[in-house]
């Protein structure tokens, strides 16, 4: 018996519990960066590299289920991306809306629950319909929870959840975590275990600010168009060798 646990046992305290060591993360979050430059090193309109983007993003959901993951969340379209060219927003809105609908078969295939997490309301009316009718298709998918972040920004995030306790009335003594919590986009999706970026960037780019405060980040080089299985394992055995300690030692 170590001094430690002597004296613990002297208070009539029960010997600390070292944190386990978790093999695999349950839950993901991936912000999918890249694509512009994949096309332009093939000297292709930048669209297409979106779309290349979106045939990345089927073939890590089949590998996340392959690979245990329970809980995906993908960052597809930022509150700053509207600030990009007027074009490029028409093409890339026409481009989302068209890949949910391709992939909406093969969700349904893997048992694939699809959720959106952010702002609907500045969307194409066309656009905010297909997001709808991917969720109500999907609502009894139980292999893989995604949760597509489209018009999102961690910041507007918080903002949006400080304004609902406000209108609801909550007195500011009850402000804590939970009350702040149940109020975000989406309460019921789990925090990320591990977060991956893709293309060699090393920030969050106001991505799940409230969710990552005790995640295990990954920065990989690969563009994402590129990205498949082999990433996506390499990652999870980047945050097996971790130990996490949540503010702890």
């Amino acid at each position: 018996m170590n001094l430690l646990t002597r004296l613990r046992a002297l208070r009539g305290l029960k010997p600390a519990r070292a944190p386990a060591h978790p093999a695999t993360a349950r839950a993901v979050a991936i912000i999918m960066d890249g694509n512009a430059r994949w096309a332009r090193k093939r000297r292709l309109p930048v669209i297409a590299g979106h779309d290349a983007g979106t045939r990345a993003l089927h073939r890590t959901i089949d590998a996340a289920i392959e690979l245990g993951i329970e809980s995906l969340c993908v960052f597809a379209f930022s509150t700053e991306n509207w600030s990009r060219p007027r074009h490029e927003v028409e093409a890339l809105m026409e481009l989302f809306g068209d890949a949910v609908e391709r992939e909406r078969p093969h969700l349904l295939r893997r048992g694939v629950r699809a959720r959106f997490v952010g702002r609907r309301d500045r969307a194409p009316a066309s656009v905010r319909a297909t997001m709808e009718q991917l969720e109500e298709a999907t609502r009894r998918g139980t292999r893989l929870d995604l949760w597509i972040a489209f018009d999102y920004g961690g910041r507007g995030e918080l903002v949006d959840a400080a304004r609902r306790l406000v209108e609801d009335g909550v007195d500011p003594r009850d402000v804590d975590e939970n009350a702040v919590a149940s109020r975000l986009y989406a309460p019921g999706m789990p925090e990320p275990d591990l977060l991956i970026r893709t293309s060699g960037e090393f920030r969050m780019s106001n991505f799940l600010l409230w969710q990552i405060a005790y995640s295990e980040l990954v920065f990989l080089d690969t563009l994402w168009p590129d990205f498949g299985e082999r990433d996506l394992r390499h990652s999870l055995d980047e945050y097996a060798g971790r130990r996490r300690r949540f503010g702890g030692r």
